[in-house]
């Protein structure tokens, strides 16, 4: 592997969940919001908007909705946002109708905008020295943060992201191996279970070392058990929540 800055960083990140009680500088939010708005976007729509929440009501509303503690508490909390919205309105009041914008296709294309704008984000402010988390927790329940964010139609929230000065130092979390996750020309079918026996192990070590009071299992057993199971969640309704904002009806 080649080493430098860029990807020692990336090959580094840790997820921060535990910030100092201090807010981002301007510079610091205007770094980050550049780098997220020179990020690459599918057709030029730039189908992407980014809410800082700084006020108290809406990010105790969303740390509620996420259920986890320092959500919207010590840094900062933006929610990235796949937002069609502006382009409908462009279109509108230049005559025209909505055209493709309610097409799953379109509104893919804004996902994954709004992704890449995330991690352009996340990027830019772990090379200030900052830390983050990415949110998918916001999604817990998609009305009810529509609700909150006062979100118009021909939007939706995708990710939250919290960023500050770190305040811990978590444990680099060991990922699935290469010859697991990139393949040259052909995808194999002939994965085995046993293959992962060693990256088990790792993942069980890891847990083990960071709470021994808790026992949390292997990658493939994490795989089988709740996660995955069959039971029914506020979730369950994103795509009814995104058919109500307009959004990939067809």
């Amino acid at each position: 592997m080649i080493h430098n800055f860029t990807t020692d960083q990336q090959v580094n990140h840790r997820s921060i969940r535990q910030f100092k009680d201090q807010s981002l500088s301007a510079e610091q939010l205007t770094t980050i919001y550049q780098a997220a708005r020179h990020t690459s976007t599918s057709m030029f729509l730039q189908q992407f908007s980014i809410l800082h929440l700084t006020e108290p009501k809406k990010q105790a509303a969303v740390r509620k909705i996420a259920e986890q503690p320092y959500v919207g508490a010590e840094g900062d909390l933006f929610i990235f946002i796949a937002d069609l919205y502006r382009n409908q309105q462009i279109r509108h009041q230049l005559g025209n109708d909505d055209g493709r914008l309610h097409t799953t296709d379109i509104f893919m294309q804004a996902v994954e905008d709004t992704i890449l704008a995330l991690q352009s984000a996340l990027t830019a402010a772990e090379s200030m020295g900052l830390g983050g988390v990415v949110l998918g927790s916001v999604k817990n329940d998609p009305d009810k943060l529509i609700q909150v964010l006062g979100l118009p139609k021909m939007t939706f929230p995708i990710l939250g992201l919290q960023v500050g000065i770190p305040d811990q130092e978590p444990q680099l979390k060991p990922r699935l191996p290469l010859n697991q996750i990139t393949f040259d020309n052909d995808y194999p079918r002939d994965f085995s279970i046993n293959d992962l026996k060693d990256y088990d192990q790792l993942v069980t070590t890891y847990y083990d070392l960071r709470d021994a009071n808790k026992r949390i299992d292997s990658f493939t057993n994490q795989i089988n058990g709740p996660k995955l199971n069959n039971h029914k969640t506020s979730r369950d309704m994103l795509l009814q929540a995104l058919h109500n904002q307009g959004l990939a009806l067809e």
